[in-house]
């Protein structure tokens, strides 16, 4: 199977916020978006001419009200999953240092876990394959 990249591939970014108790931020998806209910890391697309980094820690002060600098963001892993006529590249940052106290600023449920604890709950098929390296990195 061949894809258009520059035409079908949508990427997109999240973070595993992990506390100093190892816990991990996981986000439930408002009601009225797709995938409503599944739990999710917090972030979101890359606009045209943002760096990943970029559209991160404006997705993390839009999402949850909290600000971070692209030095305390460390690239982990990324996950491809098809998605319709587009093809959804996941691209998962870690980060332990941020600014203020994350509020789930577009509606939603916010939730600490043990990265143990992922393997739990309804998560959206690009995430889910990120939860074992998330259980060996942590």
């Amino acid at each position: 199977m061949t894809i258009d990249i520059s035409a079908s591939l949508f990427p997109v970014v999240a973070v595993a916020l992990v506390d100093p108790d190892g816990r991990v931020l996981v986000q439930q998806r408002p009601e009225g978006k797709p995938m409503a209910g599944l739990w999710e890391f917090p972030g979101g697309k890359i606009e045209p001419g943002e760096t990943p980094e970029a559209a991160l820690i404006r997705e993390l002060r839009e999402e949850l009200g909290i600000d971070t600098q692209v030095a305390c963001l460390a690239p982990a892993a990324f996950a491809s999953e098809a998605l319709g006529q587009k093809h959804l590249l996941l691209l998962l940052y870690i980060c332990r240092k941020w600014q203020g106290i994350a509020q789930p600023m577009e509606g939603g449920t916010l939730r600490w876990v043990r990265p143990l604890e992922l393997h739990n709950l309804p998560m959206p098929p690009a995430d889910r394959p990120l939860i074992g390296l998330l259980d060996t990195l942590l």
